[in-house]
């Protein structure tokens, strides 16, 4: 799709100085900037590239004065990175504003569907689902019997959504994600035999979540696996059975959270953590990638380690780890000294 410059400046209420009918299709970095794309400058250390840059149309800050000659049209805004990510964000809205129904696909008559949906070819929507307003659901999606969908929400190709499942409004569902499978539940019978415990339970999304790439959320045994409101899920993590996340909380790559453990409000999880069940984790909680977390954590604590630390100690003990060749080596030589005294 393209836009000329005056559709832009209009969308951002910006001020044109070049060829308002000039027209962009992409979107480019200022220093490899092409003709058609759109680009911005809003840090000074680039303001050499906004002289030799092919980008047809360029969005800078409004105190920008321009001290050579240039190709390139300007937008001028308050503040041009605030005003690209909010064409970013119109841009993106566009691109996937789809509206109707592929074929084929499979749809039950006794799901409920919204006004101003999109499903991609080869979905498949079971029994009393109920599905809201604008979502768009994209090609080979999966909904199991009685799942409620909000309004608004975005489900990429390939996700799998069992039974029973709640999702709120406004959230996005990335490509391969499960939500609602079986919770990691056995039990060993006389024979040291594995045995299943059925997990009855499901997943709760509430409104504003995100779910990134290859994620799984497991239902719960009993009752429900609950991802409040606000929560951003990077890709590739495992959240098991009955856990529960709070708030505006968000957690990087690999994190797995192992059953029935309480994560509390704006905590932020590095990557590669490992949490195990049954414990209960405080608001506002900072968690340094690759940390193992064996037991329960305070508000506001900052921990690193395996087991994890307080952050702080962690540091000072460090600095004793790396040390500790030396260390020994000093502690023979003392004990050698004894010996020869």
């Amino acid at each position: 799709m393209k836009f000329t410059a005056a559709q832009i400046a209009g969308i951002l209420e910006g001020e044109i100085v070049g060829d308002p009918e000039i027209e962009v299709s992409k979107l480019s970095k200022i220093e490899e900037g092409e003709e058609g794309t759109l680009t911005f400058l809003a840090n000074p250390k680039y303001t050499p590239y906004i002289y030799t840059t092919k980008a047809s149309i360029t969005i800078v800050n409004r105190t920008f004065e321009p001290e050579h000659e240039l190709e390139t049209t300007l937008i001028k805004v308050d503040d041009a990175y605030k005003a690209f990510s909010k064409l970013l964000e119109y841009y993106n809205m566009v691109k996937m504003n789809k509206t109707g129904i592929e074929s084929p696909v499979f749809i039950a008559e006794s799901a409920d569907c919204g006004e101003g949906i999109y499903v991609g070819a080869f979905t498949y929507i079971s029994d009393n689902a109920k599905i809201g307003k604008n979502v768009k659901i994209y090609p080979n999606v999966y909904i199991g019997d009685n799942v409620t969908i909000g309004d608004n929400v975005f489900i990429f190709a390939g996700a799998k959504i069992y039974s029973e499942s709640v999702i709120g409004d406004n959230c996005v569902i990335h490509s391969g994600v499960i939500l609602g499978a079986d919770g990691f539940g056995f039990s060993p019978d006389e024979n040291g035999e594995f045995q299943k415990v059925p997990q009855t339970g499901n997943v709760i999304l509430e409104d504003h979540v995100e779910i990134g790439a290859g994620t799984t959320i497991d239902r719960a045994t009993l009752g429900s696996t609950v991802i409040r409101r606000g929560v951003k899920l990077d890709n590739q993590i495992q959240i098991a059975h009955n856990v529960e996340i709070g708030e505006n909380t968000v957690i990087a790559a690999q994190t797995g959270i192992a059953g029935s453990t309480k994560v509390g409000k704006n905590c932020m999880i590095g990557g590669q953590v490992g949490i195990v069940g049954h414990i209960i984790i405080g608001d506002r909680v900072r968690i340094q990638a690759q940390t193992g977390v064996h037991r329960n954590v305070n508000d506001d604590e900052v921990i690193q380690g395996s087991p994890a630390l307080n952050l702080g100690d962690y540091n000072k003990s460090y600095v004793h780890f790396k040390n500790l060749p030396k260390i020994v080596e000093t502690i023979r030589k003392i004990e050698k000294a004894n010996k020869d005294e």
